[in-house]
């Protein structure tokens, strides 16, 4: 089996973020970079599933700059057998521009699965996967939260609110990953080193025209401190007047 995973250099999201001079992008001075944690579960199902069937390959594509290298060498450490950086100076904001660079990459490469993490941490769009699904014409799961390919056929959950619906396709197919799918493995010492011997082509992205961009940001206000009424029953009718006239939550 052959399987594509797209990942994504990200933030941590544990990272306090400044705007950069620009007001269009975040500050990166000091701020950490890892793969992104939806990217880092479908790495971990793409090697679980190479795993199970036996031979295969597992290849990890991302777009962007050379920093992205340190990503797809992360990726390589966890198993992967080789990376591919799609070049460009800077990953743009339209998810239908990035499709077309990753699906002009895809379309000769004779994949069984394609595995794309549900959204990326820093935009949250989820557009990616489904737009590269469009383009190559293939049948497209989301957000899956279980998966399990047999006999050239897959049979995935999606979680749904209060529910969850359970999804048949043929292979080849798009599939985008949920947490809670598969605890991604850390990189032995062994992978480390191997990783760095692993192939890892550069070649420049066919990016689409972006017809979306970011013209500004903001980080959301501070939160008011938070204040003391009084104590116990006593209280109640202030805080009722309150949550009715300041914070209209009743």
């Amino acid at each position: 089996m052959k399987i594509a995973v797209c990942i994504k250099r990200t933030p941590d999201s544990e990272t306090r973020f400044r705007i950069g001079a620009s007001g269009s992008a975040i500050d990166e001075g000091g701020v950490k970079f890892d793969m992104d944690d939806f990217a880092s579960y479908a790495v971990e199902v793409a090697l679980q599933l190479k795993e199970k069937t036996g031979p295969g390959e597992v290849v990890a594509i991302a777009l962007g700059p050379d920093n992205v290298q340190e990503t797809l060498r992360k990726a390589m450490s966890m198993g992967v057998d080789r990376g591919i950086q799609l070049k460009a100076d800077a990953v743009p904001f339209d998810g239908l521009a990035i499709a077309k660079a990753l699906a002009a990459e895809l379309e000769a490469g004779a994949f069984d699965l394609i595995f794309f993490g549900k959204h990326a941490f820093d935009t949250g769009s989820g557009v990616v996967g489904t737009a590269t699904a469009e383009l190559l014409d293939l049948p497209c799961v989301t957000a899956a939260s279980k998966l399990e390919i047999a006999n050239g056929k897959g049979t995935a959950r999606r979680e749904l609110e209060g529910a969850a619906e359970m999804v048949e396709f043929s292979l080849p197919a798009v599939v985008t990953i949920d947490e809670g799918i598969a605890r991604p493995r850390y990189p032995s010492l062994k992978g480390i080193m191997a990783a760095k011997k692993k192939p890892l082509e550069a070649k420049p992205a066919q990016l689409g025209t972006p017809r979306v961009a970011v013209k500004g940001m903001a980080l959301p206000p501070d939160r008011p401190p938070g204040r003391i009424i009084g104590e116990g029953s006593a209280a109640v009718s202030e805080l009722v007047k309150l949550l009715q006239t300041e914070a209209k939550v009743l």
